[in-house]
């Protein structure tokens, strides 16, 4: 007998109660976007005073710029407030998040300032998994400009069962993710079991990508190659074999340059040093789905396995999806494996 698709009815659905048993799998958005409330009374209150240049507009307030960046962020009302959050996961037909923050995150402060606003976000995950356990989830920032501050942080709030990962960018104020000083934190985060889950922040020569939208288009997909290669070849995934990481974009540039990898271990000096073939690391790495291309996301999918993609989809922005599931159904994917998508890799990565 053949497989038929499943339905996976959201929390609203088909239930009067949200504490009712369960009769499906949760569908999961692993990679989202918020600022809670705290995040941003702080940055209007101390932001200025530290170097941010606040405004606002008719969404919200905006951070025009912070140190070594221009790059505008708008933390928009509908990011903030979690009942217009809910109310957008019910029409995306979405379950669960787990929440994490965007630009300009913290690195860019004074280190005892970074921690502030890490706490601010972390807390209030904290906060909105009491409120609402089913629906939200945290990762944890971390003031990774100070890596003594980070564990500390990074302590503190693992002792909250609701935090799932740990959430740092794909460069840390221009540094490498294989930089020995940030090793501590890998270190502590696999024996905790928490699986590092990354973003793009500042694209490396933004200044080549100022026109034409390349700053996105481009700039974001080559921070997670750029993420990915530096984990794999600064020997990061091979001192922490049991560490799990998160791509976002698709993986970015890293899958679909494997090949060049492979052949670079092969002939550079640079690379002698590699001790596995690079096709042995894409298993290493979980991604979300966020391709724009159903031909490549499927390609993805057959090549590091349905068990390693993720539904994520950049929710609130325009670059991401707004009917995640419509993605992964177009995949044509068995039953099994489109619940793998839907939630089932979350579930498992995220020990929920």
């Amino acid at each position: 007998m053949s497989e038929q698709p499943l339905d996976y009815p959201t929390l609203g659905e088909n239930t009067a109660n949200s504490a009712i048993t369960r009769r499906y799998r949760r569908v999961i958005d692993a990679h989202m976007h918020w600022y809670p409330q705290e995040f941003v009374d702080l940055m209007i209150k101390k932001g200025p005073a530290n170097g941010a240049v606040m405004s606002e507009d008719a969404k919200g307030p905006v951070v025009v710029s912070v140190p070594d960046c221009t790059q505008k962020s708008s933390m928009r009302r509908t990011m903030t407030n979690l009942d217009d959050i809910i109310r957008d996961m019910d029409n995306r037909k979405v379950d669960t998040y787990a929440l994490s923050m965007t630009n300009p995150l913290v690195y860019w402060a004074p280190a005892d300032f970074g921690l502030e606003l890490s706490a601010a976000h972390n807390n209030a995950c904290v906060e909105a998994h009491r409120k609402y356990p089913d629906r939200f989830y945290g990762c944890i920032v971390l003031p990774m400009q100070d890596v003594k501050l980070a564990a500390q942080e990074l302590e503190r709030m693992a002792k909250h069962p609701c935090m799932r990962a740990v959430f740092i960018a794909e460069h840390i104020l221009g540094k490498n993710l294989h930089e020995k000083e940030f090793w501590p934190i890998y270190e502590r985060a696999e024996a905790l079991g928490l699986p590092l889950f990354l973003t793009n922040l500042y694209p490396s020569g933004a200044e080549r990508m100022k026109d034409f939208f390349m700053i996105n288009v481009l700039g974001n997909p080559q921070e997670a190659g750029y993420a990915a290669m530096s984990l794999v070849c600064g020997g990061v995934l091979d001192a922490f074999p049991k560490l799990e990481v998160f791509l976002p974009h698709a993986g970015g540039t890293f899958p679909w340059l494997i090949g060049r990898l492979e052949l670079g271990i092969e002939v550079s000096p640079e690379l002698k040093h590699m001790k596995k073939p690079a096709d042995e690391y894409l298993r290493r790495f979980h991604y979300d789905i966020i391709s724009h291309s159903p031909e490549l996301l499927g390609i993805l999918v057959n090549m590091v396995g349905a068990d390693r993609v993720l539904l994520g989809t950049d929710y609130c922005f325009d670059m991401g999806y707004e009917q995640p599931r419509e993605v992964i159904s177009a995949l044509k994917l068995s039953a099994r494996d489109e619940a793998l998508l839907l939630g089932g890799n979350a579930q498992r990565l995220l020990h929920l």
